[in-house]
């Protein structure tokens, strides 16, 4: 079972991947070519999915939304892993005034939701693909500093921490030789989770007009710009896309969770 959770999970993800990188070099129509006469087209042939409002093929806006997420989601967790992972050991290892203001301070971090964030960014700097990354990865540093600093307590209990002590390495040394390889099972499944976190923050971004412009496609500009009324489905298939990318990472990041932990064994 634990098995087909990662399997499934990394079909889910892959396929989401593939069409970011089939966008690159194939799509179906231009994904900007305005075609009035064929206004709400519905899905069939030659527009597998349909148009929009302007005319443009659902199907290639769908493909080249994929790139779009996949790219703030892949430099949004970054950004925040490369900050909070560093912040989070550094906290777990020193239980003195510093752990505990990084700690405090990741607390108040976590009290900003990224659109709050974002439409602060939108004011101050104008409402772009950047600005959404940044909300999204500042939002995000405070749950890999909660991650890091709690994995990394755990391990410093250890009896080989102690005994690396008595031999007199360094803190960084047992950072790197000890900590680090325990606490990387965990830090793939939060980042696995924290991907498919960022697909739906900036799907609600693009909705509310805080991420890219109108002339670049992505899933949620898709929902917004779409009519309900005359066509339904230029709504529901950029929705279920935005649920099938989450579900996927998600369910691999639950997936990866129950492989790597030794604690987490099936009953048979």
């Amino acid at each position: 079972m634990k098995k087909f959770t990662v399997i499934a999970g990394s079909a889910m993800t892959a396929l989401v991947l593939l069409a970011a990188l089939v966008s690159f070099v194939w799509t179906p129509f231009d994904p900007s070519l305005v075609d009035s006469a064929n206004r709400f087209a519905p899905l069939g042939w030659p527009h597998v999915l349909g148009t929009d409002a302007m005319g443009i093929d659902t199907a290639s806006r769908l493909l080249v939304g994929a790139r779009t997420v996949v790219f703030v989601g892949v430099v949004s967790v970054e950004g925040a892993a490369v900050v909070g992972i560093p912040l989070g050991l550094f906290a777990g290892m020193r239980h003195g005034w510093w752990g505990e203001a990084i700690s405090r301070a990741g607390d108040i971090l976590f009290a900003l939701p990224a659109l709050l964030l974002a439409i602060l960014l939108a004011a101050a700097v104008g409402a772009s693909v950047v600005t959404a990354m940044l909300a999204i990865a500042i939002a995000t540093v405070p749950v890999f500093i909660r991650m890091a600093r709690a994995a990394t307590l755990t391990v410093m209990e250890l009896d080989y921490i102690d005994a690396a002590r008595v031999a007199g390495t360094s803190e960084p040394v047992i950072a790197l030789r000890h900590v680090v390889p325990n606490i990387a099972p965990l830090i793939g499944v939060q980042a696995a989770v924290s991907f498919g976190m960022a697909i739906l923050a900036e799907a609600g971004l693009s909705y509310l007009g805080l991420s890219a412009s109108s002339s670049t496609p992505t899933w949620g500009r898709m929902m917004r710009d779409a009519n309900l009324f005359t066509a339904p489905a230029q709504a529901v298939i950029p929705g279920c896309a935005i649920a099938f990318a989450v579900m996927g990472f998600n369910v691999l990041g639950d997936g990866l969770r129950d492989y790597l932990d030794p604690r987490l064994k099936e009953v048979r």
